[in-house]
């Protein structure tokens, strides 16, 4: 058998190494794929399972490989690792060609996640499992302490992977970009393939050639759009210009795939989306007094707490999670900072710490697949409660699917073990079937004083309270109580099957 010696320090840091690059491609996975998918529970259980299926092919076919003689093995390992730089810098370009076809021809949005999830970071994964049983193999044969020699590899494996994880999601990410981020790790797995076909003291010509192939494919990838205005910690944000006149400019924030807000500079009191209308309306209709405090669970495109700063109502305090959301809406979005308490913090935490009470509390972070499920549980509604003023009213918007609805059953019927009196608002025009539908609950003491309301959605738009009987029977029928150690709302909102 060729047997030879590398020095297991050197082995120890080309395992570590790998493994960091392809943990910090299975964290920039995600956020890849927010702009098209969404960042929710359903995104990363794909990702989750993909990338862990390919390890495990990965580290299989690492074994085969590992039989072979060592510069044999350490010379496919190479070619492995070349093949994980060329994938890891196609995978940009693939997101971009396939998600359009994927996410239209599956009809469930589920299935399309997994789908383009598989089809693009499968074989980066596959291929950077490969390196991890040669190494160990060349590591026990390398040194007289072969169990030591093992537990240092499998070591420097789960710290390696540690490390990429923190890198990626605390620096890359919001330092470099996403493209950059693969690129960096394309120039990673370039330089640990050819460490292991020097190691082989294989020829280099063919795989030169395959190196600067997958080091132009990064850096081409680099010169694509990027599909993000502004990629902070949380987010993939854009600021769309959707002005039907440059002399009345209009913007559409997206967050990930799905639009937050639009405003427009010359029209601050027109609410643009259904949501952020019937919450405006409701907001003055169940006040007592036009002074009214607010407190806002986030803060989107900031276009609600502008209107109220416009017609002078009482305090208003905005939690929103990401600083780069409240910079965005600064910048392009008319919004004033001096007019509002903004905290960057998550809206429980934010509630939780400070015992001021609101006139209005307004819920708008249900966003389709993408829910934050603490905010939507009986202990957040009862923490909501505690926090309003008497007579107060907290509002908030659930998205859903006619035909379906159980997400909102679930919401509803969790509010009302909290609030005396709920109401469920919508358009009033009847929704196609299987429509996606946008209700806003309002949870109190009281019902609103007016069970019907027309206001500009930017078109004048009639909403109204559901009947009463209706959502005691849609409660009784299809919700869900939500508490903290239970709340599948992911699986609950969706299209009627």
């Amino acid at each position: 058998m060729d047997r030879f010696k590398v020095s297991l320090w050197l082995l120890v840091l080309l395992q570590a190494a790998v493994s960091a690059a392809s943990l910090v491609v299975e964290i920039v996975a995600g956020r890849l794929l927010a702009p098209y998918v969404g960042m929710s529970l359903y995104t990363w259980t794909s990702v989750i399972a993909v990338v862990l299926a390919g390890f495990s092919l990965g580290h299989w076919i690492g074994g085969r490989l590992a039989e072979r003689a060592g510069r044999a093995a350490l010379t496919a390992t190479g070619w492995a690792l070349l093949a994980a730089a060329l994938t890891t810098a196609l995978a940009i370009f693939l997101l971009r060609l396939l998600a359009g076809p994927v996410l239209q021809g599956v009809d469930h949005p589920v299935w399309g996640i997994a789908i383009l999830s598989f089809l693009v970071f499968s074989l980066p994964s596959t291929f950077a499992g490969i390196p991890a049983p040669v190494l160990a193999k060349i590591a026990v044969e390398s040194g007289d302490r072969p169990g030591q020699a093992l537990g240092a590899i499998f070591a420097a494996g789960a710290v390696g992977a540690i490390a990429g994880t923190l890198l990626a999601g605390f620096l890359f990410i919001s330092w470099l970009g996403s493209s950059l981020t693969l690129a960096l790790v394309t120039v990673i797995y370039v330089l640990a393939a050819l460490i292991c076909l020097q190691l082989a003291r294989s020829r280099l010509i063919w795989a030169l050639l395959a190196m600067a192939v997958a080091l132009a494919l990064a850096g081409s990838a680099l010169a694509l759009p990027n599909p993000c205005t502004v990629e902070s910690r949380y987010f993939c944000l854009r600021s769309v210009d959707v002005s039907a006149s440059p002399d009345h400019p209009a913007r559409l924030m997206v967050i990930d795939h799905l639009a937050h807000g639009i405003s427009s500079r010359d029209a601050p009191q027109v609410q643009f989306t259904e949501h952020a209308a019937m919450l405006a309306a409701l907001s003055h209709i169940r006040s007592e007094r036009p002074d009214f405090s607010t407190f806002f669970i986030g803060g989107g495109s900031y276009s609600i707490p502008r209107a109220f700063a416009l017609k002078n109502t009482g305090a208003r305090v905005v939690a929103e999670i990401d600083p780069e959301v409240t910079a965005m809406a600064i910048r392009d979005f008319w919004f004033d900072p001096e007019t509002a308490t903004i905290l960057h913090e998550d809206a429980r935490q934010a509630l939780k710490t400070r015992p001021q009470r609101y006139d209005i509390i307004v819920g708008d972070a249900f966003t389709d697949v993408a829910v934050p499920a603490h905010l939507v549980t009986r202990e957040f509604f009862e923490l909501v409660q505690s926090r309003l003023s008497p007579g107060g009213s907290f509002l908030m918007n659930v998205i859903d699917y006619e035909g379906r609805l159980l997400a909102l059953a679930s919401v509803a019927r969790t509010l009302s073990e909290v609030f005396p009196e709920i109401e469920i608002w919508t358009n009033t025009t009847p929704p196609a079937p299987g429509a996606r539908v946008v209700f806003v609950i309002a949870a109190g003491d009281t019902t609103s004083e007016a069970s019907r309301v027309t206001v500009p959605a930017p078109d004048q738009t009639e909403f109204g309270a559901i009947a009463p009987g209706w959502v005691s029977k849609l409660i009784a029928e299809k919700g869900t109580v939500l508490t903290d150690d239970y709340a599948p709302i992911d699986r609950l909102v969706g299209r009627p099957d």
